[in-house]
């Protein structure tokens, strides 16, 4: 009997949603050859990842394998899915396959870290396959809120995976492929061994919405604003982005696409053939001298970044634009959980400014992911022997365990870092890795353990204390210790200065400590961090972080 089979292990984007890298393996253990799908990023924020510019799985695990990873496939432009191909491409050193629209992207954040772009190959959709080691890989088509998203049909010699990646089923998106379900049942002729699927909106009730069904409220919207109107969406949305702009060009206003990201996924969807017919916009300098009335703004920063476009003009002006009494502001989008207080920040600045803001209106958007009911439909046709849900929080998974369940489908929840083996009747849970997080923090990557994030957080909930003790060379202690503070009220509650108080507590301490203990580095240094500690603790009430700085003179 054989002792080959096939695996499967996320790294990120299960039990969380953003962040997506998922292992497949073949072979026997401990000599599985592998091929990854998707390499995503998710987005920091103040209270868990201070200072941090993106966040990426932890890829330990698999690059101490990469003389056995035959293949990175990405399945779309999102950046949950292709948003650190260029920051850890290096450490994995395998070649890159993707379709032309999502694969041009992958070029550009490989030349943008200093990368060879020729290591991403472009590839055509299903029937065409590319052989990685023991997998045959096509890339299936199938519509999502991006152009050319694509499902990955995995053939191993233990049988066939489907991977959907993200989807929804509309038969009329607009720009890109429509869900073909006759192409998917030809994909899935011979029996599918696992469907690896979206769980996003598992808990939605109804069918899924198409785009199409978007464009006459949206145009009935911006023909009845006063004002300027300008929209906020997923610059990767480029068929919402498409209507957006019909629907301004038909109420008589002049278009403008404000952001770079905008501007770019318009360009490079134009150039790769998927958007054509695109209506024609102005620079921001010749809307200046345009009526309001005629004007329509399409931009960034839908999820409330700061410097997206959005955000600008809530500060005040952005590109010699700004917003103003009457004015519209619209968002086409639906805020991703954990935004809301970005969002929220963006919205009432429009407010103060008396903006009319519309937000949260199911007439103006519709999700790039499939519901309850089109999972089901995605089941009926796949008709898998078992289905593990992926892209999703905890109780996505679960839900979308007990969905396929009820339908007498096996099933299995495997979060980040959970090894399946997927060869027998039902998946089985075989290992658990350590699945952690990557940080780009400015230009360079760490790891969660590393301990800076943390102490970021640290000295933000804390504040912090520097401390300096000179030591002559007769191992006495000149003169008082001084004190630096960071982040901490200059005085308590009595009024008396924090400084003064940390100074004589560590000047008491340093009176009474021994030979020994102003010899020793380490001693002197815990006996000074100690009593600093102490006594902002007495007059604050918080336990900073401390830092001592010991200076020994030596003698001339």
């Amino acid at each position: 009997m054989s002792s080959d089979r096939v695996i499967y292990l996320p790294l990120g984007g299960a039990g969380e949603i953003g962040m997506n890298m998922y292992l497949y393996g073949y072979g026997p253990k401990g000599k599985e050859r592998f091929i990854i799908v998707d390499t995503g990023v998710t987005f920091p924020n103040m209270e868990t990842s201070p200072g941090v510019d993106l966040i990426m799985p932890d890829i330990d695990w698999i690059a101490a394998r990469r003389d056995r990873l035959d293949a990175i496939f990405i399945t779309h432009a999102h950046e949950d899915h292709v948003g650190a191909i260029g920051l850890l491409w290096d450490r994995l050193r395998a070649p890159v396959y993707a379709r032309r629209f999502t694969g041009t992207l992958a070029q550009m954040k490989m030349e943008e870290r200093g990368r060879n772009p020729d290591d991403v190959r472009i590839v055509k959709p299903f029937p065409e396959t590319v052989e990685a080691g023991p997998f045959s890989v096509s890339f299936l088509p199938v519509s999502h809120s991006i152009p050319e998203t694509s499902a990955l049909v995995i053939e191993t010699p233990k049988g066939k995976l489907i991977h959907t990646g993200d989807f929804k089923l509309d038969p009329t998106p607009r720009v890109g492929e429509p869900w073909d379900p006759a192409l998917w049942q030809e994909a899935a002729k011979g029996g599918v061994q696992a469907l690896i699927c979206d769980s996003t909106n598992v808990f939605n009730t109804h069918a899924g919405r198409s785009e199409e069904t978007l464009t006459e409220s949206l145009r009935d919207l911006v023909a009845d604003a006063p004002g300027m109107v300008v929209v906020t969406t997923f610059a990767s949305n480029v068929a919402r982005v498409k209507t957006l702009a019909e629907a301004g060009r038909s109420a008589g206003r002049s278009v403008v696409l404000l952001g770079r990201a905008m501007r770019r996924m318009v360009s490079t969807a134009e150039e790769t053939g998927v958007l054509k017919g695109f209506p024609p916009t102005i620079s921001p300098e010749d809307a200046q001298d345009l009526p309001r009335e005629n004007l329509m703004l399409i931009v960034t920063g839908s999820q409330g970044e700061r410097r997206a476009a959005s955000a600008q003009l809530a500060n005040g002006r952005y590109m010699g634009l700004q917003m103003k009494a009457g004015d519209m502001f619209l968002f086409s989008s639906k805020t991703i959980p954990g935004n809301e207080v970005g969002v929220g920040r963006i919205v009432n600045a429009f407010s103060e400014m008396d903006v009319d803001v519309v937000e949260d209106d199911d007439r103006y958007h519709v999700s790039g992911h499939a519901n309850g009911p089109d999972l089901e439909a995605m089941h009926d046709l796949v008709k898998p022997r078992m289905v593990i849900p992926m892209h999703g929080e905890h109780r996505h998974l679960r839900e979308h365990v007990r969905l396929a369940e009820s339908r007498g489908i096996a099933a299995a929840i495997a979060v980040n870092g959970t090894m399946l083996d997927l060869t027998g009747d039902r998946p089985r849970v075989i290992d658990n890795i350590e699945a952690g997080r990557t940080y780009l923090d400015g230009n360079v990557l760490i790891g969660a353990m590393d301990g800076i994030v943390r102490d970021r957080i640290r000295m933000a909930l804390n504040g912090h204390v520097t401390v300096g003790v000179i030591v002559d060379e007769d191992d006495e202690v000149l003169e008082d210790a001084w004190v630096e503070l960071m982040g901490l009220p200059e005085t308590g509650a009595s009024g008396a200065p924090l400084v003064e108080a940390v100074e004589d507590a560590v000047g008491d301490v340093l009176a009474r400590a021994d030979t020994r203990t102003v010899m020793d580095d380490d001693k002197l240094e815990k006996l000074v961090h100690r009593a600093a500690r102490m006594a902002v603790n007495e007059v604050l009430g918080k336990k900073p972080e401390v830092t001592v700085l010991i200076s020994r003179l030596v003698a001339q």
